[in-house]
């Protein structure tokens, strides 16, 4: 069982399924050559693919090419299938910080073969996540500065204001086909300045109101 935990409590929150929104910042599909798709593009990372505040990402040996792409995540807390976008935002019970890792050159590979990502977004330590707070303490989680640096340069700079659909049309959009359960994360996207890291690289991440998560390369 993989767990995480809502500031103020130490009782861990068994974790089901992590989705993911590619392509949910505007800038961030062009800087990559894609198109911004007209509905939403989601995959699934397993919950063994989480990692922690200190923790080490460790980059598979098929791979020469570990992106970083730091996102919003969300909590849910409730069940819900189906769920209009007006009752979405009460499904969530916290926020968090991710970082998606991704494997572009297996990315690449994969989209060529018409393929499923998970080999490139899914591998074990892909998911540095932190801490969640509880979602009554983020006003609005649409309007939050979100930064990553690498080894003290900054890369990622950007506001979830800049997301293309927000969370509760995404949430809606993935309960036509997912029930959602307590304990399954959203990751909502990442904005440009996505980048390459090797090891020795440390990576260091802020959403504005939730905090902060540091993260190394083996």
């Amino acid at each position: 069982m993989h767990t995480i935990t809502l500031n103020g409590s130490e009782t861990p929150i068994a974790v089901g399924k992590i989705i993911c929104l590619a392509r949910n910042y505007v800038a961030h599909a062009h800087e990559l050559g894609n198109e911004v798709p007209s509905e939403p593009v989601i995959f699934i990372k397993p919950a063994s693919s989480m990692i922690f505040e200190g923790d080490q990402v460790e980059i598979p040996p098929y791979s020469d090419d570990c992106h970083h792409e730091v996102e919003l995540a969300v909590l849910i807390g409730t069940q819900g299938k189906n769920i209009a976008a007006e009752d979405a935002m009460s499904h969530i019970s916290g926020y968090g910080i991710a970082i998606d890792m991704t494997l572009r050159d297996t990315q690449a590979k994969l989209k060529e073969k018409g393929f499923p990502w998970e080999k490139a977004k899914g591998f074990d330590t892909a998911c540095p996540i932190s801490r969640f707070v509880n979602a009554d303490q983020i006003d609005d989680p649409h309007n939050l500065a979100i930064q990553l640096s690498v080894n003290g340069q900054l890369r990622q700079d950007s506001n979830t204001a800049c997301m293309i659909r927000r969370i509760p049309e995404t949430i809606a959009a993935i309960t036509q086909g997912f029930t959602l359960e307590p304990g399954d994360i959203i990751l909502t996207g990442t904005p440009a300045g996505v980048g390459r890291v090797v090891s020795g690289d440390t990576m260091a991440t802020m959403i504005e109101g939730i905090g902060t998560l540091q993260v190394s390369v083996k």
